[in-house]
């Protein structure tokens, strides 16, 4: 395509659809009409000068004013309770299920991951010994250990509040970071199975993992779970920008970004229940079986929501991403 010959046949549009971005609210009917017209004839153009003779400038230009028009002709909206509402009953357990290919092996590598660690540590008095100095094993082991009292070294309020705090963090940044090539999240996941898998080891080699599961299994199950959700969708993330499909790629980490981001507003919310739980529940005076039991209803519980209620999302259409009126718009592929 010849840019120069473009622009001299376009300009014009584009001069008038400034000159009625301009005007604002001062338009006619047929104003109004034209500025439509102009809008999606400039979109059109920006991309095929994007596809065929990509000018910085230019590109520029044309992008600020087909969002400027974007802007005036489908007006600004305020966020309301039914978009909440709609977040938490469709857009949220969607995106979690359509991600589910991701996160379902994520968690199960990671699982069978911290028990091969666990048996290891367990069955060779060596890599104990490297981990650290008797005593101090001893200390982190024995009952009313460290491993016992850190679920009760803080108030309760004030402790799953910290562990709320440090659970969404990681979630964010591996919902975050997936667009690194996926190297972030698997280094965040090992680290994670690393120390689950530590604690699995150093426990049974005291003859005391039944005491470790029943103060990490009843808040760990749906805490786990969240961040094997993130770490799946953060994989799911990079991998788009390796191969992002049919769409461009910039589209497709878009849509997935977005997505990513609504996922990590999401499992905030999953994790404030987990940290509820570790703060008030796992500490408790409860009888083990009663303190898993609840771990075990709430972790249901969640995959109940994602597969009932994101599953029928999900099949009328959702992906989690914001509704077609709030996107940026996008442009037309040039053939």
């Amino acid at each position: 395509m010849d840019l120069d010959v473009f622009v001299t046949a376009h300009r014009a549009e584009w001069d008038r659809l400034d000159h009625l971005l301009h005007r604002g609210r001062n338009l006619t009917g047929a104003e109004a009409d034209e500025l439509v017209a102009l809008y999606q004839r400039t979109a059109t153009h920006l991309s095929l000068i994007q596809s065929s003779a990509p000018d910085p400038m230019l590109t520029g230009r044309l992008t600020q004013l087909v969002a400027r028009a974007r802007s005036t002709v489908t007006g600004t909206r305020r966020a309301t309770w039914r978009d909440a509402v709609r977040f938490l009953t469709a857009g949220f357990p969607a995106a979690v299920y359509r991600s589910r290919q991701w996160w379902i092996p994520t968690a199960v590598l990671s699982t069978v991951l911290a028990a091969v660690i666990g048996w290891w540590i367990g069955v060779h008095p060596e890599v104990q010994s490297a981990i650290a100095a008797p005593d101090e094993l001893r200390q982190l082991t024995r009952p009313g250990g460290e491993y016992e009292t850190y679920y009760s070294s803080h108030p309760a309020a004030s402790f799953a509040a910290q562990v709320w705090t440090n659970n969404a963090q990681a979630a964010a940044m591996c919902l975050t970071l997936g667009a690194f090539l996926c190297l972030p999240v698997l280094w965040i996941l090992f680290v994670n199975v690393l120390n689950l898998g530590v604690g699995i080891g150093l426990m049974s080699s005291a003859g005391r993992l039944d005491t470790f599961l029943g103060l990490v299994l009843p808040h760990g199950l749906l805490e786990l779970t969240a961040v094997f959700v993130a770490a799946g969708t953060g994989l799911r993330l990079g991998w788009t920008v390796i191969d992002p499909g049919p769409q461009s790629r910039r589209t497709a980490l878009a849509q997935q970004g977005r997505a990513a981001i609504g996922m990590a507003i999401g499992l905030a919310l999953v994790l404030f229940v987990s940290g509820v739980i570790e703060g008030f529940v796992t500490p408790s005076g409860l009888p083990t079986w009663a303190r898993i039991t609840i771990g075990i209803v709430a972790e249901l519980a969640f995959l109940a929501y994602v597969y009932i209620l994101g599953g029928r999302a999900a099949r009328m259409g959702d992906t989690g991403d914001v509704e077609a009126r709030d996107r940026s718009a996008e442009l037309p592929a040039a053939a």
